[in-house]
């Protein structure tokens, strides 16, 4: 699973600046959240289009760790990008209240949080003429771990192919705050959350798996040889089935000789 960061850092700013200049954009949005995801992507998008080229968006929640906004900062600070803060609070507390369901789930609240901070991005990306910049990775993609048109939304992602632990392999690489690398994974959406604790595995465990499974296409009769549990592999294996919807596009009813995505399917380049 070990890459050539510094190949790697060539591909994906290459790939940030060729996918947005030929539509003619050269601006980016980023959610930046304290989190490893989002500063990957930043230090990328930097490189890609130039600082004063890329802003950044804090969006914390009354219950958002205090520690997430400093560590965004320390990668505002270190990049000296454009950013603004916007609070959340306020928009998601009136929704909720306006449904009248002050007992809310927090995954609901959290899928809630989510989603209005993607309302705020790409209001952000019609303001700047800019494109909003994914940061979700391959391990939460694939797992499912994101929520729908909320933090997996983006316009384009430059780490959706990258595991967790490379994200973290290639941070090291792009000289990020350690503050940042070393931090627990956390999407923050309510006090004291873990991604680890709440997948019930570390993403070292998880990615392995996945490389093999995924990328070189092994067999859970293989995958049990190498020494796998049974019920770790029933587990992971329903995560990702279950959660192929996430990675597609909304489903369209075929009616006509050629449907969107059905038959109508071919990356097309209009500008050339």
């Amino acid at each position: 699973m070990k890459l050539n960061n510094q190949i790697v850092e060539k591909l994906l700013t290459e790939f940030l600046r060729n996918e947005t200049y030929k539509i003619g954009i050269k601006k980016a949005v980023v959610g930046l959240s304290g989190g490893i995801d989002s500063a990957v992507s930043t230090y990328l998008a930097v490189r890609a289009f130039g600082a004063d080229n890329v802003k950044c968006i804090l969006m914390p929640y009354k219950t958002s760790s205090k520690e997430s906004v400093i560590d965004a900062m320390r990668v505002v600070n270190d990049l000296k990008v454009p950013h603004e803060k916007i609070e959340i609070t306020d928009m998601v507390d009136a929704f909720i209240k306006n449904i009248g369901d002050e007992k809310m789930s927090n995954v609901r609240k959290g899928n809630l949080m989510a989603r209005a901070r993607m309302i705020i991005l790409y209001d952000e990306s019609a303001k700047e003429n800019a494109l909003v910049i994914g940061t979700s990775n391959k391990s939460e993609i694939l797992l499912g771990y994101s929520t729908l048109f909320g933090d997996s939304a983006s316009a384009i992602n430059p780490i959706g192919d990258l595991y967790k632990t490379q994200v973290w392999d290639l941070a090291r690489h792009l000289n990020i705050p350690k503050e940042l690398i070393e931090k627990q994974p956390s999407a923050d959406l309510w006090e004291g959350q873990s991604d680890e604790n709440e997948l019930g595995f570390t993403y070292k465990k998880v990615d392995d798996y996945l490389f093999h499974k995924i990328d070189e296409r092994k067999t859970d009769e293989e995958m049990a040889a190498m020494g796998y549990e049974k019920e770790f592999i029933e587990r992971v294996n329903k995560m990702i089935y279950r959660n192929q919807f996430k990675r597609l596009p909304p489903l369209i009813a075929k009616v006509l000789n050629r449907t969107v995505n059905i038959d109508f399917r071919y990356n097309r380049d209009w500008m050339t």
